[in-house]
């Protein structure tokens, strides 16, 4: 019986314009453990929302892990959450 494991590490950027050139400095020094990224935000152009959210699916050891989240919540106007999924295979009969 095997088990699957995603870690998500969910990052909500208040005042974007400026956390978010700290929170891109903390992402770049852990580059290697951010498999997959995707960053939100509402309005575009001239009506550009000043927060945002980034997804992050994270892979390596956890402590780096909680290490990364917990680099990124220092940072003013910015919260993060580390999120654990796991799924748990079934034998087949």
């Amino acid at each position: 019986m095997g088990s699957k494991m995603k870690t998500i590490l969910l990052i909500l950027i208040g005042n974007r314009k400026e956390s978010a050139v700290n929170v891109q400095k903390v992402l770049t020094g852990w580059g290697c453990n951010i498999k997959t990224r995707l960053g939100i935000h509402d309005g575009v152009l001239e009506d550009c929302s000043d927060k945002g959210l980034l997804i992050l699916e994270l892979v390596g050891k956890k402590e780096d892990n909680r290490e990364i989240a917990r680099k990124v919540s220092l940072i003013k106007g910015v919260n993060s959450q580390l999120v654990e999924l796991k799924i748990d295979d079934e034998k087949e009969s």
